[in-house]
């Protein structure tokens, strides 16, 4: 796996005490709470990584190639396959969240599409975690995707295929992708075809939002889940985009709840889909990657949820395949798999139009 790592590392920018003071506390607070997560329970053992099907172990490839761009706040992070290496290969825009400007916090997710024979596209989109007004997030990020684009048609790279683009993002990085879904032409990117906005929300901000997403193509294809137990975002965010996206019929709400029985417990905290791989890691530091250590795990919700329904929404969107574990409330959409004893994780529960 080839990596430059890059110079601009997390530094605290000059600020007074009191806000040093503050940003330090958060650190310490969310390292106290994430080792809390983490400590595991004496029940039965979670269910491995399927061998096939959405969410599996059904890999083409076996290498990962990275490239660094984005050492300028409208840059961006390429992940193409090799070993072996595609000629061509279909793009994916993986959205980060607000501050996850280091792809290992979602390292083991990007390895899986990518493994899976994808090009995974991360733009970049904010400087640091104060001085990028959210209001200026869809446009570097929308410049991120055109110039990503247009580098992997050059040189040794995997040539992008000119077929359905796929989003997936997580907190402001879904919220934005909900807004460049609308808004495509006027940023110049091809049309999203297929969204999974992974807990959606922009705190107290307001860049990169709308009063409501009617103006969604009907033919996007569109998965919001929401985590019982996020207390960073506000669910009236994401329910304001499914229940205004009234022209996207095919879009479902899934709510994901915490199971506590077994180990490692699955739960339904705003980072849920965090899936740490350190051989991702290009150096950035901040509160938000600092946390990624504490919750990061990859267990079932990732294999039999955010992964599962990642890779069938993909499928659903390019071939009209596996949709029904993503779309349709069934029975594979919901469930999370079986703890070791055969006792069901606690399934999802779904809206749908």
């Amino acid at each position: 796996m080839k990596w430059k790592l890059p110079t601009n590392k997390f530094v605290f920018p000059k600020t007074g005490p009191r806000t040093r003071r503050l940003m330090l506390s958060s650190v310490l607070l969310a390292g106290v709470f994430g080792f809390a997560i983490r400590q595991p329970n004496d029940g039965p053992a979670s269910p491995p990584q399927p061998a096939t099907g959405p969410g599996g172990s059904e890999y083409s490839h076996t290498e990962v190639i990275i490239r660094d761009s984005a050492s300028e706040t409208d840059g961006y992070w390429l992940f193409e396959p090799a070993s072996p290496k595609p000629d061509s290969a279909h793009v994916i825009v993986f959205m980060h969240g607000y501050g996850a400007l280091n792809p290992m916090a979602y390292g083991g997710w990007i390895k899986h599409l990518v493994r899976k024979g994808n090009i995974v596209i991360y733009p970049r989109f904010q400087r640091d975690m104060l001085l990028t007004p959210t209001e200026q997030f869809p446009a570097n990020a929308a410049k991120g995707i055109r110039d990503a684009l247009q580098a992997l048609k050059t040189g040794d790279h995997v040539r992008p295929i000119d077929g359905p683009l796929i989003m997936i993002g997580h907190s402001y990085g879904a919220a934005t992708a909900a807004y460049l879904s609308v808004k495509y032409k006027q940023y110049g990117i091809p049309q999203p075809k297929g969204l999974l906005l992974c807990a959606p929300g922009t705190g107290p901000m307001n860049g990169a939002k709308l009063d409501d997403y009617r103006n969604m193509p009907a033919d996007t294809k569109l998965l919001i889940v929401n985590s019982n137990d996020d207390h960073v975002v506000k669910e009236n965010f994401q329910r304001t985009i499914f229940n205004t996206a009234i022209n996207t019929p095919t879009r479902n709400f899934l709510k994901l709840y915490a199971d506590e029985y077994g180990t490692p417990a699955v739960k339904a905290h705003h980072n849920a889909c965090y899936s740490l791989d350190e051989s991702l890691d290009c150096g950035i530091r901040n509160p938000t990657i600092y946390r990624s250590y504490m919750v990061g795990q990859t267990n079932a919700v990732d294999y039999y949820g955010f992964w599962k329904w990642g890779d069938a929404l993909i499928d659903c969107v390019r071939a009209g395949e596996n949709c029904e574990f993503v779309f349709g409330n069934t029975a594979e959409q919901k469930s999370l798999g079986n703890w070791a004893d055969g006792k069901k994780i606690k399934e999802l529960e779904v809206w749908v139009p």
